[in-house]
């Protein structure tokens, strides 16, 4: 929020619309740099060796290290990390630009973000409120046991849809029921949905960047789901890939510490990974039919726009989690609209910063 992504210092008009002094900042360093020693306890005198973001992370332990690579990772939501090499791209289609990460005196390495709000949080809500089904792992099987979702749309907008729409207004819905549909083909449609939202930050990506992807590396919770990782390359139309070292966050932490200067031990060469396997999921359907479903899906989210939600009692539905996720989720969209609260203010003060 306040370093400019430029040149990688405190940006003095982001520091003063905070009201931040900054002299009280930290030295801004690269992502590998000895930062400090563990003085106490069995690892006194460790190095502390890299200090880098979760999602950053995991696009280097995912070793997406060249231009034109990307990762995906599925937790409660969606972060997709697309690497974009020294090229600062500004997205035009909802995406977020940032650094993916530097090391040491090389150039720093830029990425463009796009997020989805609810991928694993819509299983949780499949089993918790509608009790369609009793727990997560079960989720493969029953979508298995139909071959298609008979016609069935999930759009899981329960907070929102985050890129590459960004709309606040949109609301969940699951269209296209008859009187054959049964709970594996809303299953299915669940998590179909959430492949088709990759789809279309994929796609932003590629208007973005100019480079199409050949491949996207997966990981997190729903990476251990097989079904769901087909039906990911069939959606988006290409490789899908998984490492069978699943904790690929800590991974790339592990890697970022080894690349700092007196520790060295990783070159992380982007023609040379390092070997830790693979698990790789190819298309399987047709171009034609990929891109009729995807035209349904579009539909069906265009259906969930300019929808409120009245005031509802929230004591008698849902459990306190829930509501401490919609809680959350409000906090999100509050942080979005600050940002463009401040993009509006820097261009006021100077039409020619060097931010835009």
């Amino acid at each position: 929020m306040l370093m400019n992504i430029r040149n990688l210092k405190w940006d003095p008009l982001l520091c003063e619309f905070f009201g931040i002094p900054e002299h009280i900042l930290p030295e801004i360093k690269s992502s590998a740099t000895i930062f400090g020693y563990i003085s106490k306890g069995i690892l006194q005198g460790v190095a502390v060796g890299a200090v880098i973001g979760d999602q950053q992370a995991a696009l280097v332990g995912q070793q997406c290290l060249a231009k034109g690579t990307a990762k995906s990772t599925y937790g409660t939501g969606c972060f997709i990390l697309y690497n974009t090499g020294d090229d600062l791209a500004y997205s035009r289609n909802g995406l977020l630009t940032t650094v993916a990460y530097k090391w040491n005196d090389d150039d720093v390495v830029y990425a463009l973000e796009g997020s989805i709000a609810i991928a694993g949080e819509c299983i949780k809500w499949l089993r918790d409120n509608l009790e369609l089904i009793p727990d997560s792992k079960s989720t493969e099987t029953i979508a298995a046991s139909v071959k298609d979702t008979g016609g069935v749309y999930f759009v899981p907008a329960f907070s929102g849809l985050f890129a590459p729409y960004w709309r606040s207004d949109a609301r969940g819905l699951i269209m296209g029921m008859t009187q054959y549909t049964t709970k594996a083909h809303i299953v299915r449609a669940a998590l179909e949905g959430i492949c088709y939202q990759t789809r279309e930050i994929i796609d932003a990506m590629y208007v973005d960047s100019g480079v199409r992807l050949s491949k996207l590396k997966v990981d997190g919770g729903m990476a251990n789901n097989t079904l769901f990782l087909q039906m990911l390359a069939d959606i988006v139309g290409i490789n899908v890939d998984t490492p069978r070292l699943f904790e690929t966050t800590a991974l790339g932490a592990a890697l970022a510490a080894g690349k700092a200067k007196g520790i060295d031990l990783f070159k992380l060469d982007p023609e040379n990974e390092i070997e830790t396997g693979m698990t790789s999921y190819t298309p399987r359907i047709q171009g034609k039919q990929r891109e009729e479903n995807f035209s349904a899906w579009k539909k069906a989210v265009i259906k969930s726009f300019d929808r409120t939600t009245p005031p509802f009692d929230t004591e008698n539905q849902g459990s306190k989690r829930d509501k401490t996720h919609l809680s959350s989720t409000t906090v999100a969209w509050i942080a979005l609209t600050s940002v463009f609260g401040v993009l509006l203010y820097m261009a006021s003060r100077n039409s020619k910063s060097h931010l835009f």
